[in-house]
């Protein structure tokens, strides 16, 4: 999350004011409010990320990846906006600062079938394909940080417009005063995400191929 010293815009006491390119990256971190692509059934879904936070625990490379699934089902979904951070001059920070804005997605425990995951690597394309045999991918404690997320869903008992510090469907917690949504159940067709961030408590992934490829997913 920001600190304090992230925020400080000048001194005041010496009367200088801030560069116009830091006093932008300012004002983005304290006010950005983005519009989430969120699956299907919901049209919009309006974040404030005021506060920023780590919707994974670690510093993120800056380079986006594309994951695709024929379905995914879950159990204990939560969904809220975040900050990521790359580390300090990362080379793929560009004119963002370091920072990108996210939609983190939790869920409990989630089952994908035929999943595709690739990431642009400049000519070529990492590859790698799990679970389209009779053995699907199966994921606890899952968490994606992504900034485009599409697909058809359908929810379970869903609640729109929580305070993110109050989620309890995934055992995922977002900062205080920021929207979000979770439900007991999420069922995606069609799944596709650009992710900047994933993590799972276990991961498995039957019938695993690594490759490179002219294309990704």
């Amino acid at each position: 999350m920001a600190s304090s010293a992230d925020l400080t815009t000048g001194n005041p006491e010496s009367g200088s004011s801030p560069d116009p390119a830091r006093r932008g990256r300012v004002r983005l971190r304290r006010t950005a409010v983005m519009a989430v692509p969120a699956v299907g059934a919901l049209a919009g879904l309006a974040i404030l990320t005021a506060q920023g936070a780590l919707g994974v625990s670690f510093f993120i490379s800056g380079m986006p990846f594309t994951v695709t699934a024929k379905s995914l089902d879950g159990t204990g979904f939560e969904q809220f906006g975040a900050l990521d951070h790359m580390i300090k001059d990362s080379p793929n920070a560009g004119d963002t600062g370091g920072d990108v804005l996210v939609v983190t997605s939790a869920i409990k425990s989630a089952t994908l079938d035929s999943l595709c995951q690739s990431v642009d690597l400049g000519g070529t394309n990492l590859l790698i394909k799990a679970g389209s045999g009779s053995s699907k991918v199966q994921a606890t404690d899952l968490t994606t940080d992504s900034t485009q997320l599409t697909g058809d869903a359908a929810f379970k008992n869903i609640e729109i417009g929580n305070d993110a510090s109050q989620l309890d469907k995934a055992g995922v917690k977002g900062p205080a005063g920021v929207f979000s949504q979770q439900s007991d159940t999420v069922h995606i067709d069609n799944l596709r995400q650009t992710n900047y961030a994933t993590t799972a408590g276990v991961f498995k992934l039957p019938g695993l191929k690594l490759s490179f490829s002219d294309s990704g997913c």
